[in-house]
């Protein structure tokens, strides 16, 4: 048995590296190694233990609100899971925030490691990217609402079991397009720019199949309400609460946010058309802002009937898009998911990768190359996650979909998404894929890595930290 058990382990490995190889010598856009994971289910057996499961959410929406926000259009969470196998213990969170700070995942994972036994390296702490709450939030009683949702989460472990399913949801778009007045780069729906319509579901149910968690990926910029100036979850709190909602009994629906970087929703016109006003109003008081952006609903005229029009309809596209892929995640749990694995092994291991650095000289949103100097090298954090055969890769910084499609393509595990804006902030800004960087757009313009570096490094440094775990 020995034996048999180490011929098998040499062959896997043999076949896991062979797919590599492969993977990394055929188009981006080929089909993934068949095959690839077949060799998984022996060398984890030994390790697998009993699935315990528990949730949580927490209302952190801000009292007294910080200045710039008119109210709140609905309230936003700190949403937890956490899961135990054999004593080992791993934790998803995910926070109604625009980002995260690297202090604050510090000090949130350092007191869960001391308090709960989560490890460090086994907690994904993720932001929604809502732009309807407030950036850079801090403090100590924040910092205790998010933990409260991982410790009430912890104190309602039970014996569970998970299983995992795909869909899809044509909600997203690139938003990036060669303006036909123009012809520079700007902000649009490019139907046929790269994009990923994949929904990956991971549900967590009791043994006899009661739902206790569901936690799911997609990416899409959660911008819908940004115009606003009040509080919200977006696009991804409309969605939890959607699915919270009609599974009832205190499910827990914790929403991964995927490489999102050049992802807008598809419907997304009341917010150019806002633009555009905005852009005259500055106009006609002198001041030219169409390559500049002021954040937020700042200078708008709330009292114009056609902004707070298309204001109200943002409110309702929210409402409409969070449905639209709530009830693809509903589908994919209905009829759609592999059968469920009552036993799993729980690994996880982060490390952190360097690319050179570029500081921007000049000004200006989108549509001209920017001028720059090189700077310090910039640190990428990468976190691995792995429950029996599901990869959960994370990335501190706002990724473009073309970079997690090619992790998903190396990797030797059928079950593998990229959760972005996890575990703190790169300074890196938005992270382009490299055949990106021939485009003027704002988002390769505003980046602070240098191109040829930030692809591979992510890609590849995430599968080797799925072959260190193993």
């Amino acid at each position: 048995m020995i034996t048999n058990n180490l011929n098998q382990n040499l062959f896997c490995a043999g076949r896991k590296l062979l797919a590599r190889w492969a993977a990394r010598l055929v188009s981006m856009r080929a089909p993934a190694i068949v095959g690839a994971s077949l060799c998984l289910a022996a060398p984890l057996a030994a390790y697998a233990g009993p699935l315990k499961v528990g949730a949580a959410k927490v209302d952190i929406t801000p009292s007294p609100l910080p200045e710039n926000f008119l109210g709140v259009l609905d309230p936003i969470y700190a949403r937890a899971i956490v899961v135990e196998s054999d004593g080992s213990r791993a934790a998803f969170i995910t926070v109604d925030t625009g980002g995260i700070s690297t202090d604050i995942w510090k000090t949130v994972s350092e007191r869960a490691a001391k308090e709960l036994n989560i490890p460090v390296d086994q907690m994904m702490l993720t932001a929604t990217h809502t732009h309807s709450a407030p950036f850079g939030r801090k403090g100590d009683a924040y910092v205790d609402l998010i933990y409260k949702s991982v410790k009430e989460a912890a104190a309602a472990l039970q014996p569970a079991q998970m299983a995992y399913g795909t869909g899809v949801s044509y909600i997203n778009v690139n938003r990036n397009i060669i303006d036909p007045e123009t012809h520079r780069w700007w902000e649009g729906p490019n139907y046929d720019g790269p994009t990923d319509k994949t929904v990956a579901v991971v549900r967590f149910e009791t043994p006899e199949g009661e739902p206790i968690a569901v936690y799911y990926n997609y990416g899409v910029h959660a911008v819908l309400t940004g115009n606003l100036d009040l509080i919200s979850g977006d696009l991804p709190g409309a969605t939890s609460t959607y699915i919270e909602d009609s599974l009832g009994k205190d499910v827990i629906a914790v929403y991964s946010n995927g490489a999102a970087g050049d992802q807008n929703p598809i419907y997304f016109q009341q917010t150019y058309d806002l633009r555009a006003i905005r852009i005259d109003d500055y106009a006609a008081r002198g001041e030219d802002i169409s390559n500049a952006m002021p954040p937020g609903g700042q200078g708008m005229d709330r009292s114009n009937p056609e902004v707070a029009k298309l204001m109200e309809q943002q409110k309702q596209m929210k409402l409409s898009m969070g449905q639209m892929l709530g009830e693809e995640v509903l589908h994919v749990m209905r009829r759609s998911l592999e059968r469920p694995v009552s036993e799993a092994s729980i690994r996880g291991m982060r490390k952190t990768v360097s690319c050179p650095g570029r500081v921007r000289l000049d000004k200006g949103r989108a549509g001209y190359a920017g001028q720059y100097e090189d700077t310090d090298p910039v640190d990428i954090q990468l976190s691995l996650l792995k429950i029996g055969d599901t990869v959960i890769g994370g990335v501190n910084g706002e990724v473009f979909t073309t970079i997690a499609q090619r992790f998903k393509q190396l990797s030797p595990y059928k079950h593998t998404m990229m959760t972005t804006l996890t575990n703190g902030t790169a300074k890196s800004g938005y992270i382009p894929n490299d055949a990106a960087y021939g485009q003027y757009t704002f988002e390769v313009i505003s980046s602070r890595l240098k191109p040829g570096c930030a692809e591979t490094a992510i890609a590849e440094g995430l599968v080797d930290l799925i072959d260190a775990v193993e």
